[in-house]
């Protein structure tokens, strides 16, 4: 069988974040871990109409900013910050911190098409709404060709319309080099929980490669006079 790695987690420090940042010692580390998996977890299940891609968490100091990447920022912020305030204050209590220490910032999605977590997310929620897999699969991948993806596959194993035997079926279009480290691939999964039974849902974005970029040669001027020869010794 094939060794397979998750495409994020072997790009972490090349072409990718980490999304979560702090430091902490042997005693405090599984409980910050555990903390910042409550707080995913929590704003997750609070905000599932609100297209949540991914939350980054950092603990400067004794304090925690939350940023929460949505295609639908009006959804989380509510109407005049109120809905924004209680998840602060919910958040301030899964952290053990007090509320003026707790920062949540929202960002937002410009092309949700591009967001492998979206994507999958959208193909699950027609899945449920019992829309054919074909023609979910097929229109995701469309779109975000045409928004730009130079490569885009999807994949969805189950009892795809509730066949007694489960199996796996996928689409691709463009090309996806797993094996390219420089190459910027998001990849994202979701679950479509429907009355036959639980049908997986992963998605593979190749939005180009990523380069360092050289640094800029110093130009000499124009008109430099040419450097003198050495003088010769006299003969004797």
């Amino acid at each position: 069988m094939g060794q397979k790695v998750n495409p994020v987690g072997i790009r972490l420090g090349i072409t990718r974040d980490w999304v979560s940042k702090w430091y902490a010692g042997k005693k405090q580390f599984a409980e910050q871990i555990y903390a910042d998996f409550q707080v995913r977890e929590f704003l997750r299940n609070k905000l599932k109409e609100a297209s949540v891609s991914r939350v980054h968490i950092e603990r400067p100091a004794r304090k925690i900013n939350v940023t929460i990447h949505t295609a639908r920022p009006g959804i989380v912020i509510g109407k005049k910050g109120e809905d924004i305030e209680k998840l602060r204050a919910e958040t301030a209590r899964l952290v053990r911190l007090p509320v003026g220490d707790v920062r949540l910032n929202v960002a937002e999605i410009r092309k949700p098409e591009l967001d492998a977590t979206l994507v999958a997310e959208g193909i699950a929620q027609q899945i449920e709404k019992r829309v054919m897999f074909r023609r979910a699969m097929k229109r995701a991948v469309m779109s975000t060709v045409r928004s730009g993806a130079l490569g885009v596959k999807v994949r969805l194993s189950g009892r795809l319309n509730g066949a007694e035997i489960a199996r796996t079926e996928w689409s691709r279009e463009g090309r996806i080099p797993l094996h390219t480290f420089r190459a910027d691939i998001d990849y994202g999964t979701a679950e479509a929980r429907t009355t036959y039974g639980v049908i997986g849902v992963k998605v593979w974005i190749f939005k180009g490669e990523v380069f360092d970029q050289a640094p800029e040669a110093v130009e000499e001027a124009p008109d430099a006079p040419a450097p003198e020869a050495p003088a010769q010794p006299a003969a004797t």
